[in-house]
């Protein structure tokens, strides 16, 4: 029976490659780097915005003063832009919408920064009642470690063992194995098939509605 299902959001709620692309190309153009196609992106993204920025480097310039001075051109453009391009994938909205119906308790884990989590989480689905809704933090170690999913464990009041973790890419598998939770892969994000199989999920969806088929607590009081 699964009473808590966490979500990471790139790639798995939304898809945001383009705004990201857009933004990290924007803050190597001003600051005299080479951009990049929107498609390089899908192997850059997934363990923060620092990361992603290095990748986004050229050799041998892949130094801390870089991907700071990237951060204070991507963030201000990245606020002005983050909804430009972004939109839930096709069958979300109903996905979270039936799960809240079934009293499902719902959380999003994200490696992109708190603020930006909260703000698009916010925006694009205003309506879910979500436990928690994380982004990174400054002193929290990112996604593949647990300790995101530990604090949204205890605000849920939810066993590991009645808790779904769902994700597109391996930091999300890893995540789900680190925790002692049960994983779901879901093949519409930024990464391909294989990399998700990999890790040997316990689940693997092509379409949101599938999460559905899983047993979903019905009941309206939450059992630890």
């Amino acid at each position: 029976m699964v009473n808590l299902i966490i979500f990471d959001l790139d790639g798995t709620l939304l898809n945001t490659i383009a705004d990201l692309a857009n933004s990290a190309n924007y803050a190597l153009r001003a600051n005299g780097f080479p951009t990049h196609p929107l498609e390089a992106y899908r192997q850059f993204v997934g363990n923060g915005l620092s990361k992603l920025l290095e990748r986004a480097l050229p050799e041998g310039e892949k130094t801390e003063a870089n991907i700071l001075r990237l951060r204070a051109s991507f963030m201000p453009y990245y606020r002005e832009h983050d909804t430009e391009h972004s939109a839930p994938y096709p069958g979300v909205g109903e996905l979270l919408r039936r799960l809240q119906e079934l009293n499902v308790a719902l959380a999003v884990a994200s490696n992109k920064y708190h603020a930006a989590t909260c703000k698009l989480v916010a925006h694009y689905f205003p309506k879910i009642r979500f436990v928690k809704v994380l982004g990174q933090r400054e002193g929290i170690a990112p996604k593949p470690d647990p300790a995101i999913v530990y604090e949204i464990l205890a605000a849920a009041a939810v066993d590991r063992r009645k808790t779904l973790y769902v994700g597109d890419s391996n930091v999300d598998m890893q995540t789900a194995l680190n925790s002692g939770v049960a994983a779901c892969g879901v093949t519409w994000g930024f990464r391909p098939r294989t990399e998700l199989e990999a890790f040997n999920p316990t689940y693997m969806v092509d379409r949101a509605e599938e999460i559905l088929n899983f047993e979903l607590r019905k009941a309206s009081s939450r059992t630890p």
